[in-house]
């Protein structure tokens, strides 16, 4: 085992260990709500690395330098969607947060359980965050094990890792919910943030002129890189994925990111960390320029997830890459971890029988941990490929939630459980249908165009079904209103 494996392996340890010296006193243990949502106490600070750690996943590290190898400027639309889309969380996570305190939500789907009143609106909205969650915990595994077999040159090992880091993880949410992903989080984003800086400085050494000379290079030698007319890759899919992903962002749809929101000590520190964190595009930035970097010096055969940590191989020592790796491995735990707390939160709040006792509820919330966690790992050691078109659909099907999120915000909720649930069902089932259905939308985003049915459903179904006035009772009104 090299020093890169050993510096990696040791790393993921490390966070696990952190993460699990977030477990609270025994009398705490079994409630379910302190598990998933902190007693709502979190701290500006500690809500930050929370939020920014669940926001920035292995996509950060290989999917923008890999789209920046292979489409050029078309990646750069990742430094707009998350500003764009924190401008609403600004004003709507403190109605999510006191409405979240003043009913006690500890799910997404608590907040459609209650603002519609409709027991069945919530559990379906459940059953479509857990569904569209479960490939992107996969694709979290897979990419650590991506990352490991890049760093260390060995494929054996990066199952390995796959399978400790998912272990890993899953006890020390296990033990410590969200105040495990809290800690680890801290470490997660210090090492991040580091890890990139690092190869700021080094990869571009190794480009003939340095930093300066990096994009002339590109101009001269792959124009096409520098602009939105690629095949798949041009102005309109640009647009597109920026205001998908705003939509997701702006109206909290991702059921993964409410424990984080709904822990906040109040809704003021949610906008301070609003605020601030679209800061968190300057780091994003970074894997472009190495992407950028990569596309002048590796051969165009390269997969375009492999452009950073190849890059990072040919510029820093191993036992360097192997802090890389631990950065990038913490870019998928903390995520993973938040992801498969999303997911067994819904199963064991939303969807078992409501007079199921608390310790019966933590232990079925426990055991979905293992089962999705398990599965995850399952698929991305056996089919690592078979999720993949089901990837393609977690934003646009999770965005199917927005219109009647936003219904749900007002304060006295005047759309009825069932146009709100017609809508996001033939939302849904458009976007599987134009997935795939072999419907070629050229560069539109499926997820877009499955929001127009949405939204009529939604509006023709409230318009059918909402109660009219009731008419005067001429027998009922008083005498003296007769001639």
């Amino acid at each position: 085992m090299n020093s890169t494996m050993v510096i990696a392996l040791a790393g993921m340890l490390g966070l696990a260990l952190l993460g699990a010296s977030g477990r609270r006193a025994r009398a705490r243990a079994h409630d379910l709500g302190d598990w998933t949502v902190g007693g709502r106490s979190f701290s500006t600070l500690t809500s930050w690395f929370l939020q920014a750690g669940e926001f920035f996943t292995t996509f950060s590290f290989l999917g923008f330098a890999g789209l920046a190898f292979s489409g050029g400027v078309a990646a750069v639309y990742a430094l707009g969607y998350l500003a764009l889309g924190l401008i609403p969380m600004y004003f709507l996570a403190p109605r999510f947060w006191k409405l979240g305190r003043d009913h006690g939500y500890v799910t997404q789907a608590d907040f459609f359980t209650e603002r519609f009143r409709s027991p069945l609106l919530g559990k379906v909205v459940a059953v479509v965050g857990a569904v569209f969650l479960l490939p992107y915990l996969q694709l979290q595994i897979t990419g650590l094990g991506v990352i490991v077999q890049l760093a260390t040159g060995s494929h054996s090992g990066a199952q390995l890792s796959m399978v400790l880091a998912t272990a890993l993880t899953a006890a020390f949410v296990l033990l410590a919910g969200i105040r495990g992903i809290a800690r680890a989080a801290y470490a997660k984003d210090v090492l991040m943030v580091g890890a990139l800086v690092l190869l700021l400085v080094a990869v571009p050494l190794g480009v003939s002129g340095g930093f300066g000379g990096l994009f002339s290079g590109i101009q001269h030698t792959r124009p096409e890189l520098l602009t939105l007319r690629q095949d798949g890759l041009d102005a309109t899919w640009f647009c597109c994925a920026m205001l998908i992903s705003s939509i997701g962002t702006g109206f909290n749809t991702m059921p993964h990111l409410w424990p984080a929101l709904l822990s906040a000590r109040s809704g003021r520190a949610l906008q301070k960390n609003y605020v601030w964190l679209p800061l968190y595009q300057i780091a994003l930035a970074i894997p472009i320029v190495i992407g950028f970097a990569g596309a002048l010096v590796l051969p165009r055969g390269t997969a375009p997830n492999d452009a950073l940590l190849t890059m990072a191989g040919h510029a820093l020592p191993g036992w360097l890459v192997g802090v890389v790796a631990v950065a990038a491995a913490g870019a998928a735990m903390v995520p993973s971890a938040a992801i498969v707390m999303g997911i067994s939160s819904l199963v064991s709040h939303n969807l078992l029988p409501r007079g199921l006792g608390g310790r019966a509820r933590l232990r079925a919330n426990h055991a979905t941990v293992l089962v999705a966690a398990g599965l995850a790992l399952l698929l991305g050691l056996t089919r690592p490929d078979l999720l993949a078109n089901l990837l393609l659909l977690t934003f646009g099907g999770l965005a199917q939630l927005a219109p009647a999120t936003l219904a749900g915000l007002r304060a006295e909720v005047r759309l009825g459980a069932a146009p709100a649930l017609l809508g996001i069902v033939t939302g849904v089932a458009v976007l599987g249908w134009l997935t795939f259905g072999g419907v070629d939308l050229g560069s539109v985003d499926a997820g877009l165009v499955a929001l127009v049915p949405n939204i009529a459903v939604t509006w023709a179904a409230h318009l059918l079904l909402r109660q009219p006035a009731p008419l005067p009772d001429p027998a009922a009104e008083p005498a003296t209103s007769r001639p």
